[in-house]
């Protein structure tokens, strides 16, 4: 028997009251505009009523923003990161009910964000004090005051990983030089050479395993004689997209709150380039078109447009052009030990910054299958669902001693969208024992059934079964005999 949908209401305060104030008016000017009553908009900016879909589609042509914008996505993620940082144990507090933590989050954003920017400070003061405690024999320097790749992380999220401007460069350039998919290196080192006096050589100097080097003054570009031609491709788009479009690389960044240090914007302006690279090999029109026609099936998508089976997912992540939008995916890369080095996300689906991911996950189970795709209907503790795609990913490794890197990358949508996924098909989508009980991270999970955990459930802790010789849950107030 299918699942019966529900409708979640829509109540955006905080986003809506921000919105008329940015316009200058008053709720009275509001109501007018909107033709309801002053008493309703009061009740909606209160947050006693929710946003019905004619008034949503009113406020989108008065206010000329996106319905995407009353989107729950940043709520959710909020409210994520608050709860991790009223969960750190360090900080010795109370952890609230999950409810009130996710009304801060909708009803004072502001706060909220104070508050996870706080503890931040925190816990780098924190590292920065036990560094100095306990210096190791070669000295020890303090750490920066700020994480750059955490700050360009917010940086994308905050543009839910598309960047309008971007795309449409990408495009123009991709048509003018006619590009044709698994052989687009040549006109991309045609426009480097006759434009700007650019040689590229396929040798990495000094023995260098960098995949791209630039040397300005001497006018040449190194590239890894071991990239394949996708990868050639997308290393000299990357390069033309520095050369010729860095005023639009600076104005996006330098614009961005969330980018605090320099160090934050230069690594931002990298991660910009690479997304035209992607682009200009994959245009956005002809991708999506493509990626809607095969079910997203990944591996068709790669042969179709001579990159590889990463950078299709990337890409994949990216397509939320208004009006030709694409499923909203969320694209992760891990190791074996967790590290989460590529976290791109167009949909609220967010994992703690602390404590590591979920291990139940089957990003980490790709490990055990390389090179298989693997599918997992997972479920959050709050009752959201997703579809995943994962499947392990090989760099390097040409000649018996060079080094290997092994990644597994990870695609992920709401549970909604996952019928528009060839993945998906033959999977018990609505049925609620086929999907996978996942959490948060340990840190902050409050599943207390689940035999991978590593530490205790978030607002309790646990002791030590001696018949079962196992770890059982009981509440923080309970008093070890």
């Amino acid at each position: 028997m299918a699942q019966r949908k529900t409708v979640r209401k829509v109540y955006a305060p905080a986003r809506l009251r921000r919105l008329r104030r940015e316009h200058g008016m008053n709720q009275i000017d509001m109501a007018r505009a909107l033709n309801i009553s002053s008493s309703y908009a009061n009740q909606i900016e209160q947050g006693q009523r929710p946003l019905t879909g004619p008034v949503l589609r009113r406020i989108a042509e008065v206010f000329g923003v996106d319905t995407e914008y009353f989107s729950d996505a940043d709520e959710d993620r909020l409210a994520t990161d608050l709860r991790a940082a009223l969960a750190d144990e360090a900080c010795g507090v109370p952890l609230p009910d999950a409810t009130e933590i996710g009304e801060a989050a909708r009803d004072h954003p502001g706060v909220a964000r104070a508050l996870v920017a706080l503890h931040r400070r925190y816990r780098d003061a924190a590292e920065q004090a036990a560094a100095l405690a306990a210096p190791h024999p070669g000295g020890t320097a303090l750490l920066p005051p700020g994480e750059p790749h955490d700050e360009v992380r917010d940086f994308f999220y905050a543009h839910h990983n598309h960047f309008e401007p971007l795309d449409t460069e990408a495009e123009r350039l991709a048509e003018a030089l006619e590009l044709q998919p698994g052989r687009a290196s040549g006109p991309l080192g045609a426009r480097l050479t006759d434009r700007h006096g650019i040689r590229v050589v396929q040798a990495a100097p000094g023995g260098s395993g960098d995949a791209r080097r630039f040397d300005p003054d001497a006018g040449l570009l190194f590239l890894s004689p071991w990239l394949s031609e996708g990868q050639r491709a997308f290393q000299l788009a990357t390069q033309l997209c520095l050369l010729e479009h860095g005023t639009l690389l600076d104005r996006l960044a330098t614009a961005a709150p969330e980018l605090t240090s320099p160090a934050s914007a230069a690594l931002a302006r990298i991660g910009l380039a690479n997304y035209f690279a992607g682009a200009l090999l994959m245009p956005y029109t002809s991708f999506h078109s493509t990626a809607e026609q095969v079910g997203y099936d990944i591996e068709l998508l790669s042969a179709r447009f001579g990159v590889g089976f990463e950078t299709v997912c990337h890409r994949l992540s990216t397509l939320q052009r208004t009006g030709q939008r694409g499923v909203p995916f969320s694209f992760l890369r891990v190791d074996r030990a967790g590290n989460i080095s590529k976290r791109q996300s167009a949909t609220d689906f967010h994992f703690s910054r602390l404590g590591g991911t979920c291990p139940l996950w089957t990003v980490y189970e790709a490990f055990s299958a390389p090179g298989r795709i693997l599918t997992q209907v997972a479920e959050m503790p709050d009752g959201k669902r997703s579809f995943w795609v994962a499947r392990t990913i090989t760099r390097g490794g040409f000649g018996h001693h060079a080094p290997r890197a092994e990644f597994a990358v990870a695609l992920g949508c709401e549970l909604r969208h996952a019928h528009r996924l060839v993945y998906a098909e033959g999977v018990a989508l609505d049925e609620p024992r086929a999907a996978t009980p996942i959490g948060l991270g340990c840190r902050i999970c409050e599943r207390r059934d689940c035999a991978q955990r590593a530490r205790p459930p978030a607002g309790g802790r646990l002791a030590i079964d001696p018949d079962r010789r196992t770890y059982v849950p009981y509440p923080v107030d309970a008093r070890t005999r």
